[in-house]
């Protein structure tokens, strides 16, 4: 983790762009050695934890409407037959 403070706007970024970003501060955490003074890492992980399961839930709510689109755009055409 070079720069620890560096703001990040997790709105534009990929479910694997904050992944990538949680397991970079995982590492960082897992080969540092004095972790006890991170609290504002650890927070900073804790954040990113919870907007990639927003993201992801955003994501699968989304794929979901789609899919049930294209099932009834497909069920309307085989009807039409």
């Amino acid at each position: 983790m070079k720069d620890k403070n560096k703001q990040i706007d997790y709105q534009t970024m990929s479910i694997e762009e904050l992944t990538r970003e949680a397991n970079e501060i995982i590492d960082y955490l897992e080969n540092h050695e004095n972790i006890e003074n991170e609290t504002d890492i650890y927070q900073k992980l804790l954040k990113l934890d919870n907007f990639i399961g927003k993201k992801f839930q955003s994501n699968a709510k989304s794929i979901n409407l789609k899919t049930k689109e294209k099932i009834l755009n497909i069920s309307s055409k085989k009807n039409a037959n």
